[in-house]
């Protein structure tokens, strides 16, 4: 079974609410509800749409900001999907900017993952996949979120 197969939140009809990922998230349930809390904190918000493609739920994360010539501008700075008992944050990266990535302040764990993303198909980007049940990885997230605000949004 593929990746996407697994997904939850499959019922085009019903918008997920915190009751619906409290009951398929589990004991990871508190470790969604840290990473909501902090979007503020993060400058982000987040919106739930319908794919298609995929028949599933996501959730985009979206940093709003203003230019200096007073546009509003919004960027995705990642991508939830939710699995039976997990989530996972995929944030999207240029390889450009992997060296700047492996400067930031994050764990071993973290700077091996971005050693070894590889760019997907013909694009020029890779993801950085974050599975989640434990708050551990979240600060090392928060950091490159801010990372990508800062590579990305000017």
């Amino acid at each position: 079974m593929s990746r996407h197969e697994k997904l939850q939140l499959r019922d085009s009809e019903e918008i997920p609410t915190s009751e619906v990922l409290e009951e398929i998230l589990g004991d990871s349930y508190s470790a969604y509800e840290t990473f909501q809390d902090e979007l503020p904190n993060l400058e982000m918000e987040q919106e739930w749409q319908w794919y298609t493609p995929y028949k599933a739920w996501f959730a985009k994360g979206q940093h709003w900001w203003t230019t200096q010539r007073g546009t509003r501008k919004e960027k995705n700075l990642y991508w939830l999907y939710v699995y039976d008992g997990c989530f996972s944050i995929a944030i999207w990266f240029t390889e450009k900017n992997r060296d700047e990535l492996l400067k930031v302040d994050v764990s071993d764990k973290t700077k091996e993952i971005i050693a070894d993303a590889k760019p997907k198909g013909k694009l020029t980007t890779f993801p950085l996949m974050f599975d989640i049940t434990t708050t551990e990885p979240l600060d090392d997230i928060y950091e490159l979120i801010n990372c990508k605000k800062r590579l990305e949004c000017k």
